[in-house]
């Protein structure tokens, strides 16, 4: 919202500098973003041309004698306005002035001729775009005074960034009630008394979509003329504002919307037919707007329209065929209430945004629309001439119900750690505009006025006290509350030390979007239905994601786009599932690699990673948090990965919670990835909770090893050996491990040798032959019935 100081005053002017106001409404939450001053130029007076003489020298040329600078003297300027005369009242830089842009005027000779200053016209100092010849001033302007006293230049033009919730702020009148509860004062608003009809001529109205528009009120002024220019006060407080002056009728409706912050529209009559009706959008309909553009309107999209169809994007954007141009003699006025709701968004998904659509979507005083076409009504009889007929309405005119709010001294009193005295609250509450009624002893009931539609609790005027007060001035309280430290599981393995090690092993952490594109999951995690996003930021992120490989594929592609061919990246986050109604949200730990197993260098050899470097990975984070020996890696099956390059991890109770292995070619193929890339991915829950570590005796007894060599199925997995091994060796095995396969010569078509080697210890004595050979025979008889294994020659 950008307004100049001057008209703030207006209504309001405490007796502050401007920087001091500056800082009061920052700390009210009202932040100024900048503050520039009206008119960039000094050293610029209101001059008279005294005579002119062509220049020697030059056609286009004439030398002015001028009077009217800061010394009074008649100085020689050369100029060549076309409208330059004797007797001409104008602006006159005097030699030093500086003008917009950072021109300094000095002494010069053109054409051989001495010039000491500058003639300007309106468009050199920036204050319009006439570029056609100088500013002519009345004939009573004061010679020799400044230009900014003479035009009240001496002003600034203030900017604040508003948030959302303050769309009451949006004018001079919601500024001027801010800045008059800071300190103190009433404010003073212009009186808009009621416009007589002056003619019978109205057009009816009415409103479809009552869930959207809640009253619509309109009115003909007929007999206008629409070249009559805006009065230069006006023009004026616009470009102050930062809005460029049209014509008088959008002026108005532009100086309206800023004086009350009701956004207005004007319609030609003789372009309407039949009547208005506020309805939102059908199938198929198209509306070129002001600026041009065609648009194809939205199922959604609230309109104004007329029986011919569409005439306008209610609260955002009027028809180009239904504008006021400078032939209209006949306008239709519209001022209505629209909810906030339905337009959120609207004006984003044409490409637009308006100021009206900017103050729609956050919210205008139910009770402005007809006192802003009482306004306007008034404005435009004085400019463009008329007649006035009735307003006529749709919806029930009535003002949203006021909120009622009970606040308690005790809460407000715990909130902001002060005590302030009653009839202080009482008197802060009473400026705000709200009507306050004692219940009882320290409890009071708020009615909220309706331009303030963001108060709805009791913080909400905790918040506003607090406001008023002044943030800078509430005390400082350490929190204090007594917090019992919880113990922390020695059996779980924190996140962060899980993150830790995988940055050890020189990967990088992640962190990627909840939302993904549909198509993208559904390659990655097919068959599992993501939960659909109602409003989603973009078409790639529609759904919730069922798996984090979506986000870390699209990092690994994002880099190798980049030239960046080795990546290692891993993400702990939440997937998200449904099981029947029931959302359900788990903690995932999922990576990915590709490239070279190490970075380049001449003392490595160059080698691409592959599937048992992002295994050793999950190995090591499984050993990490003490739970590796509990869980199994099985051989199985991903859509999404590699066949005969897949694991899944097992848990205790033979339940899949996680994979490990090489995306699928096709997938890669599709998803744009030009080289391979492992994954993993893994229920967090399931690995951190690891086992404790236990002291256990060394034993001073020595171990006997034996080795077998067996000869099996090559379908057989070392793994199911291991296990069949391991729970018929009895209790006596410290340790089982392979360290032989073997594949070729000398063995029949699809078998393998495998040779395990199996140690025996006990603490307490020295194991005889009897007792390694009777486990070592129990051993070689559960493989050869769990596998058909033979022990090989």
């Amino acid at each position: 919202m950008k307004f100049s100081e001057s008209w703030l005053r207006e209504h309001v002017n405490p007796d502050i500098s401007c920087d001091a106001l500056i800082a009061q409404l920052t700390m009210a939450g009202l932040e100024v973003d900048s503050v520039e001053p009206v008119a960039n130029f000094e050293g610029v007076f209101v001059a008279r041309i005294e005579s002119l003489v062509p220049h020697p020298n030059a056609d286009k040329l004439r030398v002015c004698q001028v009077s009217g600078g800061a010394s009074g003297e008649i100085v020689q300027v050369v100029c060549g306005a076309p409208n330059a005369r004797a007797g001409l009242m104008t602006a006159f830089a005097q030699v030093g002035a500086t003008l917009p842009g950072g021109l300094n005027i000095s002494q010069a000779k053109l054409r051989d001729v001495d010039s000491f200053g500058m003639l300007c016209g309106g468009d050199e100092l920036g204050l319009n775009d006439d570029s056609s010849g100088l500013i002519e001033l009345p004939d009573d302007a004061p010679v020799g005074q400044s230009l900014k006293e003479y035009f009240g230049l001496v002003d600034q033009m203030i900017e604040v960034d508003l948030t959302p919730n303050r769309g009451d702020c949006l004018s001079l009148q919601g500024l001027a009630r801010e800045v008059g509860v800071l300190n103190k004062m009433m404010p003073v608003f212009v009186a808009v008394p009621a416009v007589a009809a002056s003619s019978e001529q109205s057009f009816p109205v009415a409103i479809t979509a009552t869930s959207a528009c809640s009253q619509y009120l309109g009115r003909v002024v007929s007999n206008v003329d629409v070249s009559q220019p805006s009065p230069t006060w006006l023009q004026e407080k616009l470009r102050r504002s930062g809005i460029r002056s049209i014509d008088a009728v959008v002026d108005v409706s532009n100086y309206v919307m800023l004086e009350l912050g009701q956004p207005m529209h004007a319609f030609d009559l003789d372009t309407l037919s039949g009547g208005i009706d506020v309805r939102f959008a059908t199938a198929a309909e198209k509306l070129v707007l002001l600026d041009g553009s065609a648009v194809d309107l939205k199922a959604e999209t609230l309109l104004i329209a007329d029986q011919n169809g569409p005439l306008a994007i209610a609260g955002i954007m009027g028809g180009e065929v239904s504008a006021v141009s400078a032939a209209t003699k006949t306008i239709f006025l519209e001022s209505a209430h629209f909810k906030p709701l339905a337009l959120a968004g609207k004006a984003r998904e044409y490409g637009l945004h308006t100021d009206a659509s900017h103050r729609f979507e956050r919210g205008v005083d139910t009770a402005l629309p007809r006192v802003a076409m009482e306004r306007a009504t008034a404005l435009l009889l004085e400019i463009v001439g008329g007649q006035a007929g009735p307003i006529v309405s749709a919806g029930d005119g009535a003002t949203a119900v006021q909120a009622q709010i009970t606040l308690r001294k005790s809460r407000l009193v715990q909130q902001l750690t002060l005590d302030i005295a009653d009839d202080v609250i009482v008197d802060m509450l009473t400026r705000l505009g709200l009507s306050v009624s004692q219940l009882s002893e320290g409890e009071w009931l708020c009615g909220v006025p309706s331009w303030r539609f963001d108060m709805a609790i009791e913080a909400d005027l905790i918040e506003e006290i607090a406001r008023i007060y002044g943030y800078n001035n509430l005390p400082v309280a350490t929190i204090n509350m007594p917090l019992e430290i919880q113990p922390a599981a020695e059996i779980t393995t924190a996140l962060a030390e899980i993150r830790q090690l995988l940055v050890d092993r020189d990967y990088q952490e992640a962190i990627t979007y909840s939302f993904v594109d549909p198509a993208v999951q559904d390659q990655v995690n097919p068959g599992v239905p993501g939960v659909v996003v109602a409003n989603p930021i973009s078409a790639e992120m529609a759904v919730m994601r069922t798996s984090l490989l979506p986000g870390l594929l699209g990092t690994i592609k994002y880099n190798l786009n980049r030239q960046q061919s080795r990546v290692r990246v891993f993400e702990s986050g939440l997937r998200f599932t449904r099981d029947g109604k029931e959302l359900v949200q788990t903690k995932m730990l999922a990576g990915a690699i590709t490239g070279m197993r190490s970075h380049e260098s001449w003392a490595a050899p160059a080698v691409e990673v592959d599937f048992y470097d992002i295994k050793g990975d999950v190995e090591a984070t499984l050993k990490a948090c003490q739970s590796l020996d509990s869980f199994v890696f099985a051989a199985a099956e991903h859509p999404a990965l590699h066949p005969g390059q897949t694991l899944a991890l097992l848990n205790r109770d033979g339940e899949t919670f996680g994979y490990i292995g090489k995306l699928h070619p096709s997938v890669q193929q599709s998803l744009g990835l030009s080289q391979a890339v492992y994954v993993f991915e893994l229920v967090l829950e399931e690995i951190t909770e690891g086992q404790i570590p236990a002291f256990s005796e060394v034993s001073k007894y020595p171990a006997v090893r034996r080795d077998i060599s067996l000869i099996v199925d090559k379908n057989i997995s070392i793994a199911a050996l291991l296990t069949s091994a391991r729970s018929s060796a009895g209790a006596y095995l410290i340790d089982l491990k392979v360290f032989d396969v073997y594949e070729g010569k000398h063995l029949e078509t699809n078998r393998k040798s495998i040779a395990l080697g199996l140690t025996f210890q006990d603490k307490s004595r020295t194991l005889n032959d009897q007792e390694v050979n009777a486990a070592m025979n129990a051993v070689i008889k559960a493989l050869e019935a769990d596998h058909k294994a033979n022990l090989r020659g």
